[in-house]
């Protein structure tokens, strides 16, 4: 059988992007991989390793895509990481922000966007688009497409080229239950119609979608021998076992000490008739809501649904919250207050935070912005933020981490770090925009109990978004459903 990738011995020339043992790693003729292990565990260095990226001091990369395969291998092999709903970094990405969306006329649809990619057989595009089922999408604008959406819109800019191979990295991140089926679905049918092979990197067993036919897994820097999925799914993996395993001994850090005085405030957010549109579409319609201090909320509803919108509102991130009818903190909003005022009450992750903060920065400097809610350190720290600092890395469990490049840690490493820089200042709201995104079953335990221990503090809001209601902590007690208004 064709080997289309073929990795043998390999030893990375870069010596901190080096496994512990030699890269051994296969993509037969009709196979479809999924690449699985625990936060940091090296899959990402597996993909830039196997794809050429990363320059070999020994060993041996092969590739052979068949006789009508493209010139270059860039061409052949179409890679994306989705850290959010928005997948690759690209300059559109400034409107696919709400709180752009005053500039949204300005900005391009689904069709300008995949006009920019090449495509040397117009035939191969008509069908990618009826495949995809995007033909109904071309005209919207992209910061109109719901996430599910935008998902479709990166595989069919990744897809128009016909490459021989398509890896997805977290591909499944951002979405909810019935997207993420549509996107399984429809990745079966690009196997099925357009011979597509499929690797996807991802971190939990339930992620590994029943197309998968072979299995690497990734641990400690070593890239363990394939497995079919059968095998995978009958015996227990050493890294499942091992996170268990860990996931029951973990004795979690004390929490740094609190800063400052409770919150005094009574109502830290009130809507009354709230209404958000862009263009002719209405995403929040009339919302009233009131969280009181010291409450533990939910927000749950499908992609496309306002959650991002609702949260950027409370934030003071959205220019339309100067026409609405909301109070923070028991002040109006436009009443004088400044976004700083707002800000220095509040700690906020999300996955458009991890997309804005993919910077060239020490990981110590990242959670100490959280001070000062910038993207970067710029003011020099206290001895006492200095220490707290350092117990937040401690308590995340990532203190060896404090040195280290940002953009060159693990998605679930970067993570972790976001989610210690929202706590740092001892926020009287924390917003946790799915938290847990792109964690092992270990980091995800452990973030969650710590969440858990700061939620239990006097004086603490916690308003909590994400797709899997079992991550949700013990301490949520109240729930905020929203509807698609389409």
């Amino acid at each position: 059988m064709r080997k289309i990738i073929s990795l043998s011995d390999g030893v990375a020339g870069d010596i901190n992007r080096r496994f512990a043992t030699p890269i051994n790693f296969e993509l037969q003729e009709g196979e479809h991989i999924a690449v699985i292990g625990l936060n940091g565990s090296g899959k990402s260095t597996l993909i830039q390793t196997i794809t050429g990226q990363l320059f070999l001091r020994k060993g041996k990369l092969a590739f052979d895509f068949g006789p009508d395969a493209h010139t270059y291998n860039s061409e052949n092999i179409r890679y994306v990481t989705f850290n959010d709903a928005y997948g690759t970094a690209t300059a559109d990405y400034y409107y696919q922000q709400r709180w752009n969306s005053q500039d949204s006329d300005q900005g391009p649809c689904v069709r300008e966007v995949l006009s920019r990619e090449k495509c040397d057989n117009p035939q191969w595009k008509t069908h990618l688009y009826t495949l995809l089922g995007i033909e109904g999408m071309l005209d919207k604008p992209i910061i109109m497409l719901s996430s599910g959406e935008l998902r479709k819109m990166h595989i069919a800019r990744l897809l128009l080229s016909a490459p021989k191979v398509l890896i997805l990295e977290s591909p499944f991140i951002g979405l909810d239950a019935p997207s993420r089926q549509l996107l399984v679905d429809l990745l079966q049918r690009l196997i099925e119609e357009a011979s597509v092979q499929i690797i996807l990197v991802v971190t939990a067993p339930q992620d590994i979608p029943p197309f998968i036919t072979h299995v690497y897994e990734v641990e400690a820097m070593e890239c363990l021998p394939k497995r079919t999925l059968q095998e995978y799914r009958t015996h227990e993996t050493l890294t499942a076992r091992r996170a268990e395993i860990n996931n029951r001994n973990v004795v979690l850090p004390t929490l740094p000490p609190a800063e400052g005085q409770s919150c005094t405030a009574q109502e830290i957010v009130r809507f009354e008739n709230v209404s958000i549109r862009y263009g002719n579409r209405t995403i929040i319609d009339r919302l009233s809501w009131t969280v009181k201090n010291g409450e533990k909320w939910s927000l749950s509803g499908p992609n496309g649904a306002g959650k991002s919108t609702l949260l950027s509102l409370v934030c003071a991130d959205n220019p339309q919250a100067y026409s609405q009818n909301i109070t923070l903190f028991d002040h109006k909003r436009g009443t004088g207050e400044s976004i700083w005022d707002i800000k220095r009450h509040i700690g906020y992750v999300s996955p458009e935070i991890h997309r804005s903060y993919l910077k060239d920065i020490p990981a110590a400097e990242i959670v100490a912005s959280g001070y000062y809610d910038t993207i970067g350190l710029f003011r020099r720290l206290s001895p006492g933020q200095v220490e707290s600092c350092a117990g937040w890395l401690q308590t995340f469990g990532v203190e060896r981490l404090r040195d280290r490049s940002f953009v060159k840690l693990s998605s679930g490493e970067q993570r972790m770090l976001l989610l210690a820089r929202a706590m740092v200042k001892d926020p009287d709201l924390l917003i946790l925009d799915e938290p847990l995104h792109g964690l092992d079953i270990l980091n995800k335990e452990r973030a969650r109990a710590i969440i858990e221990a700061f939620a239990a503090r006097p004086g603490k809001t916690v308003i909590y978004v994400t797709h899997y209601p079992e991550e949700l902590p013990r301490c949520i007690d109240k729930t905020l459903i929203l509807k698609r208004n389409d």
